[in-house]
């Protein structure tokens, strides 16, 4: 080998995962590279880039050889990218348009799109929001650059207090890096959590519909990046964010910058007290709903997306119940598993333990309306170490008792098409939180179930904050297969979100979050998460009561050892 001097090397090459690898000058920005990579192909488009571990901006200068994968629309990071982006056209071009107008992003909705109010101003007219829709089209088919600045954050900070957004101003305190990112288009220059298209011509799949009092800005779902689905009618999780939003103007809490003060008060436990308080009321409520048709309803499901604190929801039912003179009996779906060799396999091959064929339905429908009817029934009893079913305890109940039946399945029509729809009242669990960090800078409620799972899954399992994430997408496609299809034929909707959770969750995922190792996929998602958590002020786990949805994530829940099926029958 002979070793020569030689010239630096003014040009940085990128090698895709597809092989190929594509070399411009340095400084050449991501966009470049990538639309070289996806020219003349019938894809998914791409809107940004994993390049050395590391998740990056189209915008972004390339100034070294490097390894990169393409992030596109139909992934979770590329559609987060797409929705910010497009809120982002949403805000600049209502101020240009309609300068008096605050527009406010409330909250997500089922069929793709978020729920926005206009403050400072009446509510737009069916004309105005066509008008504002045609001016969105307008500028997207200009491509505009959506420009990035980096400033101090002092500045920032003053530039927010000059025009007049306090909130993001009192926010931006909370921040510990000397700089921010801040975006402009049009004339408007804001903060957005997260990355950005670099320009307009990338968020071409929306629409503009008026909703109750307030507009839907709709796109398109991941699973079809770019088409807008059909118009539908409210599902029942919109009024559940309506109430949450109720609770926290009862609370007196705004978005974060409002908990943070509210904290810095003194009034952490107040906060606590209160939404534990409205907690307790509503299951309280939905128990007395369900003893006043004692007559009729004999079995109870209980269905919910991970970590949406099922388990306690329906311990905490429990104990309501049998305050009111009824004999809670729980029945473990797991039980009615079939054998582990007629278990179906996924696409991989691997064990599909989500579906719904992993359930003997027509034992379970069977043995349910046997014990409705007064029969003993042998009840089946699933060995997970073997991966086989074997006979359990002998079980018959009285006409006091009433069946709680928790899991995946609770609402899907398939599950007990066996028994008689008017026995069955079905409650669906989740954590939708509306508290978002300013007026369009959403917190998913899909985040905030991963910090609880990271939480729970290293306190209950051994699982690192690395393990809990390489699973999540798994869980997530179960969850949009099993249970999302079928939330709306719930009877009640229990919004197990609390507004105070994520200050308490902070001091124990983030050190998880930060053991994960560098250059990881797991660690793109642990920055993004760790990002997030970076704006609330930890919170104390002391005050919080031994009954709360939260302990069962952070520990020390009095229902841990409460066993609703160990009644008596």
């Amino acid at each position: 080998m002979t070793v020569r001097l030689s010239q630096p090397r003014r040009t940085a090459r990128i090698a895709f995962t597809d092989g190929r690898v594509f070399s411009a000058p340095v400084g050449t920005s991501l966009e470049e590279y990538v639309l070289a990579a996806t020219a003349g192909k019938d894809e998914v488009p791409a809107y940004a880039a994993i390049v050395n571990g590391r998740l990056m901006e189209l915008e972004r200068a390339i100034t070294h050889d490097s390894a990169a994968s393409l992030v596109r629309l139909d992934s979770a990071d590329g559609m987060c990218i797409y929705r910010r982006s497009l809120t982002f056209l949403l805000i600049a071009v209502a101020a240009q348009h309609f300068p008096d107008a605050r527009v406010t992003v409330e909250h997500s909705v089922t069929n793709g799109g978020y729920y926005c109010r206009v403050k400072g101003r009446a509510d737009f007219t069916e004309a105005e929001l066509a008008e504002l829709e045609t001016q969105m089209r307008a500028v997207v088919n200009a491509d505009l650059p959506i420009e990035r600045v980096e400033m101090p954050l002092d500045q920032a900070i003053e530039l927010f207090e000059q025009i007049g957004d306090t909130e993001k101003a009192t926010l931006l305190r909370q921040r510990r890096k000397p700089s921010l990112i801040v975006y402009r288009l049009l004339e408007t220059r804001d903060y957005f959590h997260g990355f950005m298209v670099p320009s307009t011509r990338y968020v071409p799949y929306f629409a503009i519909e008026p909703a109750d009092g307030g507009f839907l800005l709709r796109f398109p779902h991941q699973s079809t990046p770019t088409e807008i689905s059909s118009p539908r009618a409210f599902s029942p999780i919109f009024q559940v964010f309506n109430e949450y939003g109720e609770w926290l103007r009862a609370l007196g809490i705004r978005n974060v910058s409002g908990l943070n003060a509210a904290i810095e008060r003194g009034r952490t436990n107040e906060l606590i007290l209160v939404a534990e308080a409205l907690h307790e009321q509503r299951i309280s409520t939905i128990a007395a709903e369900i003893a006043a048709e004692r007559h009729r309803i004999r079995i109870i499901l209980i269905a919910g997306p991970s970590a949406s604190g099922k388990t306690t929801t329906a311990r905490r039912l429990a104990v309501r119940l049998l305050a009111l003179g009824l004999r809670p009996l729980a029945i473990s779906i797991d039980d009615y598993f079939v054998n582990r060799e007629l278990t179906p396999r996924d696409e991989e091959g691997e064990y599909d333990f989500e579906s719904l064929q992993c359930v003997d339905v027509h034992l379970l429908g069977r043995q349910l309306n046997q014990l409705i009817a007064g029969e003993e029934v042998q009840m089946p009893r699933f060995d997970f170490h073997e991966g086989k079913r074997l006979p359990g305890p002998n079980v018959r109940i009285s006409p006091d008792h009433i069946l709680i039946l928790e899991g995946i399945h609770g609402l899907n029509p398939e599950l007990l098409a066996d028994v008689d729809e008017r026995y069955c009242y079905r409650i669906y669990v989740s954590a939708l939180t509306q508290l978002n960090l300013d007026r369009y800078n959403r917190i998913s409620t899909t985040d905030t179930r991963l910090l609880r799972r990271i939480v729970r899954d290293a306190r209950t399992r051994g699982y690192s904050a690395a393990d809990t994430i390489a699973r999540w997408q798994s869980v997530r496609r179960g969850e949009r297969h099993w249970i999302f299809p079928y939330q709306d034929r719930a009877d009640v909707m229990f919004n197990s979100a609390l507004p105070y959770e994520l200050g308490v969750l902070k001091p124990l995922a983030a050190p998880l979050l930060m053991q994960i190792e560098p250059g990881t996929p797991e660690r793109i998602e642990a920055g993004r998460l760790l990002a997030l958590l970076q704006w609330f002020k930890p919170i104390p786990d002391d005050h919080i009561p031994s009954d709360s949805v939260l302990r069962e994530f952070v520990g020390q829940s009095i229902l841990e050892d409460y066993r609703p099926w160990q009644s008596e029958g």
